[in-house]
């Protein structure tokens, strides 16, 4: 039956104490009634066992047998019995005949009367208990036969009122009333400071807006298609959701493992702990670009973790590479649209001067110039995209005082998407084009070799090369290095290395005989021992 809707409403941490403190007190008043029921039960049975032993106690003396052979019993048993009474805290000690004629009673005026009650078996040498209403009123009693030889003489019976048993009783249920109340407290104590606890989590929220903030929370959480990752205030992975586990390849039992231990690039790993916010970081994972913004979580002004948010842009970072190629093959043909003016213009002004066989001379060394370093970038690179970047870092080179040779050819139909080729050649020439920047002479050489299995690419440069260190961790660099905001700067090698890697090659770092660093990058086209 569902319940009501006021119920439903109402904060969890209240219905769960509602539910705790009645659950409390039903088992602190169930826990009363049944400790007061045994003691009830126990007080009756406590009060037989003592009025059968003290009966079998007077039964068994011998001054009970030698005043049961005088011819007044009494004179000597009823002192002797009410001190037997008093000792043992009981309420009658009878000693009778077996004709139920009272020797003794706690009333003298009851002496030389029938006793009241039945004797059971006791005639018999049996021992009786009951309880029964005489002249004392309601009591548990026992009758016990007093024996000489094997001939019953005489009967004993000791009582004990109810009302001294409620008495005790009643002493007894107060104890346990006061132990239950005791128990009711710490436990409505401990109720109260757990749903205090309970409100303080649950922020005060009822079942429903639980419910559906889960509810919405696992729905927005897979649907996305950034990846998110929250961490505790220790680093730990609380919350990752289907897309960070795909760009990140995070194993099943991510969820409580510190993110140091998940193999993620060192920058990554700092950007996910960082105290300050960022945004739009680039990092390499794997064979992924991703775009990373982080940023303190914080709940009512109490830091609680950070979060983590992930984009996949190894893509876009590719079309991206293909669009810069595009752009710098643009300014260098908007350069020497100008230099052609500038050379026309001198021609135009050769002819003017009658110098007609100079302005012949001059307009063909030029052409020339020009034919020899497309005839040899075309020659070297059968694929048009990568001669245009060729060519691009040629122009380039001219503008910046650089010496640029490309030598080799690329085997045709090698296989590798022209794509991967100028993600590697067009980072090498432009880290080679940094190194040169201050050397004297600055000399760039790339060179292409290889066969129909395997494609060799090398470039060197003039420049001030790389000692032991740099040169065993520059490869690494691309790969823990955080990267310029938005810029992407700093990720060339990095981008070169998982190219390789893709088509199942390496980059190997040496040194040039231009005297700089020479960066050597052996691809595999794919069917040809190439990797993943």
């Amino acid at each position: 039956m569902p319940r009501p809707r006021l119920l439903r409403d109402r904060p969890v941490a209240r219905q769960v104490l509602v539910l705790q403190v009645g659950t409390v007190l039903l088992l602190v008043v169930v826990g009363i009634l049944m400790a007061s029921y045994d003691a009830r039960r126990d007080s009756r049975s406590r009060a037989t066992q003592r009025a059968v032993a003290v009966a079998q106690t007077v039964a068994d003396s011998p001054t009970v047998r030698e005043a049961l052979r005088t011819a007044d019993p009494t004179a000597l048993l009823q002192p002797w019995t009410e001190e037997v009474r008093r000792d043992t805290d009981t309420d009658f000690v009878v000693v009778m005949g077996l004709d139920r004629t009272r020797y003794t009673h706690t009333d003298p005026q009851q002496i030389g009367r029938p006793f009241v009650g039945d004797l059971g078996e006791a005639p018999e040498g049996e021992v009786f208990t009951q309880q029964y209403t005489g002249t004392l009123g309601p009591s548990v009693r026992s009758v016990v036969p007093v024996e000489e030889g094997d001939r019953v003489v005489a009967l004993v019976s000791v009582g004990i009122t109810v009302s001294d048993i409620d008495r005790g009783l009643r002493r007894d249920v107060t104890v346990v009333v006061l132990c239950g109340l005791l128990v009711l407290l710490l436990g409505l104590t401990g109720a109260w400071l757990l749903g205090r606890r309970l409100h303080r989590v649950t922020h005060g929220m009822g079942e429903q807006e639980l419910a559906r903030m889960y509810e919405y929370y696992s729905a927005v959480l897979h649907s996305v298609r950034e990846g998110l990752l929250l961490l505790d205030g220790d680093g730990r992975v609380q919350l990752v959701n289907d897309e960070a586990r795909r760009l990140l390849a995070l194993p099943d039992d991510v969820v409580g493992r510190p993110v140091e231990e998940l193999d993620l690039a060192p920058g990554l790993v700092a950007a996910a702990r960082a105290p300050t916010a960022e945004a739009d970081d680039l990092y390499l994972a794997g064979e992924r670009m991703l775009v990373v913004s982080s940023a303190p979580a914080r709940w009512e002004g109490r830091d609680v973790g950070s979060v983590v948010t992930l984009r996949d842009h190894t893509e876009l970072r590719s079309v991206t590479g293909e669009l810069e190629v595009v752009r710098r093959l643009t300014e260098s043909l908007r350069s020497q649209n100008h230099e052609s003016a500038n050379r026309l213009h001198t021609v135009v002004s050769l002819i003017e001067m009658g110098r007609a066989q100079d302005a012949v001379d001059f307009a063909t060394s030029e052409l020339q110039v020009a034919q020899l370093l497309t005839d040899r970038v075309v020659g070297a690179v059968d694929d048009p995209v990568v001669a245009a970047l060729l060519l691009g870092k040629s122009a380039e080179a001219a503008e910046r005082g650089i010496d640029l040779a490309i030598t080799g050819t690329v085997p045709e139909h090698i296989g590798i998407p022209p794509r991967d080729l100028v993600t590697v050649v067009g980072n090498l020439v432009d880290n080679a084009f940094d190194a040169v920047a201050e050397a004297d002479p600055r000399q760039v050489e790339v060179a292409f070799d290889g066969d129909a299995a395997t494609l060799r690419v090398r470039v060197g440069d003039s420049g001030a090369g790389l000692d032991e260190e740099a040169a065993a961790r520059v490869l690494d660099r691309g790969w823990t290095t955080k990267a310029a905001s938005g810029s992407g700067r700093g990720l060339g090698l990095a981008l070169v290395v998982q190219t390789a890697r893709r088509h199942g090659g390496a980059v190997d770092v040496g040194a040039s005989a231009l005297g700089g660093a020479a960066f050597t990058v052996t691809l595999h086209p794919p069917g040809e021992g190439s990797g993943p």
